[in-house]
């Protein structure tokens, strides 16, 4: 993994050789699965995996926005992981989930969290142990830093990177981009108009895949994005729908090419499609 920027990929292999620390009362090491529902976690899941589910855990259920501190360290404490502790995460659809808890961890300054390479499907297509008992650790004290704002985008960043030119990196399909559609099928949280933020490149979230859901080599994602100009140089911003995808993308430009002025825009289409005025372009990618 070192042809990356940052060290936070691991391997499969390397998640089963510490599975005993992973599954010990220790907080020095837990591993983390995350999914928009948890059934697939009751089912099976990696051995010691803690399961959290990303639409009633990780999320504010009032404001529809990520967590807040204090919220945020009980989390995490009740499940016996401390701030020093080695977190890796992992989850459904080539880690989207994942990907998100991953961009919120950081935000609130958690400094040693990884994600499982592949992800769920990876984990479970090349037989690694699984069981379906799920591990009940000691509560720690939890001490979140940050929040690290230099990572994160709200409405108003988006305005001023319209103006500014800065690139947007919108990471939906051709039809949520075109505005053909408002989401993906059988997802009911959407907007009241289709399209994308004026200027914003289409790369897809899947294209800094492989379809096992392992990452590309650092070669072939800064050739994915050079051809649409973005090369670190300056801020990025990227989007999706509700901010799970755009994590994909942003881990991407942030964590493993090392673009360190790339942010995410977790309000996403969700917020932006919704806004009386805000400036709306439809149409296929150029």
């Amino acid at each position: 993994m070192a042809e990356y920027a940052n060290d936070v990929l691991v391997t499969a292999d390397w998640v089963e050789d510490h599975l005993d620390q992973f599954q010990s009362d220790d907080p020095e090491y837990r591993l983390v699965e995350v999914d928009v529902d948890t059934e697939a976690y009751e089912d099976e899941h990696a051995p010691g995996a803690i399961g959290f589910n990303w639409e009633t855990q990780l999320q504010d259920q009032t404001q529809r926005d990520i967590l807040e501190k204090d919220d945020f360290e009980d989390l995490l404490g009740s499940h016996g992981i401390t701030e020093d502790s080695t977190v890796v995460l992992y989850g459904d659809n080539s880690n989207w989930f994942a990907a998100y808890a991953y961009w919120q961890f950081k935000y609130y300054g958690h400094d040693d969290v990884r994600l499982l390479d592949g992800g769920r499907d990876y984990w479970l297509e090349n037989d690694y142990p699984t069981t379906d008992e799920v591990p009940e650790f000691p509560s720690q004290d939890y001490d979140a830093g940050g929040p690290r704002e230099s990572i994160r985008a709200y409405r108003e960043d988006v305005e001023n990177a319209i103006d500014r030119g800065v690139p947007l990196v919108d990471v939906r399909s051709p039809e949520e981009y075109s505005g053909e559609v408002l989401a993906p099928p059988g997802l009911q949280e959407t907007a009241q108009r289709g399209g994308h933020i004026p200027g914003a490149k289409n790369i897809s979230w899947a294209a800094v895949t492989n379809d096992d859901g392992t990452f590309k080599t650092r070669d072939e994602l800064e050739e994915l994005y050079a051809e649409e100009g973005i090369d670190g140089e300056g801020t990025t911003v990227a989007y999706c729908r509700i901010g799970e995808r755009s994590s994909v993308a942003w881990f991407a430009l942030h964590e493993l090419l090392g673009y360190e002025d790339t942010v995410n825009y977790d309000g996403s289409w969700t917020e932006w499609g919704n806004l009386v005025d805000a400036p709306i372009e439809t149409g296929e990618a150029e």
